[in-house]
């Protein structure tokens, strides 16, 4: 029986480790996840108030402009407009894609799923509700979602 108690607690010490890992690594993620999704939504809105005004306001917008900010040639209005939109607008479209390419909604929403099942699992090897043998087949499954975030020896 000793055997078993050694086992379950180095598997509780790896899921514990495991869950450790995963906290660092949401740590760093939800932030770089949001700053992107922000820097998406607020870019795109942006360039669309940046095409906005000589849209919709036509030639008094331009000249209501051009006069605060005592620009001498009207076309200097639309080209300072049309850049800074195309400016925020490669910025919103970076923004969006790298969040993309990364999949960090997907890797976030993994991690943080992995993270309760471990819990879970933590908390029923702690109070011995679980079968040696179920236990270890649950660790890997949950593991197994997250194969982004490197696994650390537990402590000890």
């Amino acid at each position: 029986m000793g055997d078993e108690a050694d086992v379950r607690q180095q598997l509780s010490a790896r899921v514990a480790a495991r869950r450790a890992n995963l906290s660092a690594f949401l740590k760093r993620a939800r932030p770089r996840r949001n700053r992107l999704a922000n820097l998406s939504v607020a870019g795109s809105a942006v360039a669309a108030v940046m095409t906005a005004g000589p849209a919709l306001g036509g030639k008094s917008f331009t000249a209501t402009v051009q006069g605060s900010l005592g620009i001498e040639d009207s076309s200097t209005v639309w080209r300072v407009l049309c850049l800074v939109a195309l400016l925020v607008s490669v910025a919103a479209a970076v923004a969006t894609n790298l969040s993309k390419s990364r999949d960090l909604d997907g890797r976030v929403t993994a991690a943080e799923t992995c993270n309760a099942e471990l819990e879970g699992l933590e908390t029923m090897l702690e109070f011995g509700q679980l079968p040696l043998q179920d236990a270890v087949k649950l660790y890997q499954q949950y593991v197994a979602k997250v194969p982004f975030v490197d696994e650390a020896a537990p402590a000890g």
